[in-house]
């Protein structure tokens, strides 16, 4: 399964990560200099959540920015008993 948010369509995107070395000018050396590019990805924070959605409680991947938002309803909490009688006889 894909890592991308349920609501806003958040994913991986991929991007570069720079190695430098040196001084800036500013503060008086000569210069930043670039040692490496590599790859990277940035990945968005995904959460495996239980959800309310078209009535249905489902689970759902929502970013963490999502839930911030409150896009997520989350579903009612259960107030289930045993069935008295059948405590009884036991």
């Amino acid at each position: 399964m894909a890592r991308k948010c349920f609501f806003l369509g958040k994913k991986t995107v991929a991007g570069r990560s720079i190695a430098r070395r040196g001084k800036a000018k500013y503060l008086g050396g000569v210069g930043r200099k670039t040692t490496g590019i590599t790859k990277r990805k940035f990945k968005p924070n995904i959460q495996k959540v239980r959800a309310l959605v078209d009535g249905r409680v489902v689970r759902i991947r929502v970013s963490a920015k999502a839930i911030r938002m409150g896009l997520v309803v989350k579903p009612p909490k259960r107030d289930w008993k045993p069935p008295v009688e059948a405590a009884a006889e036991a």
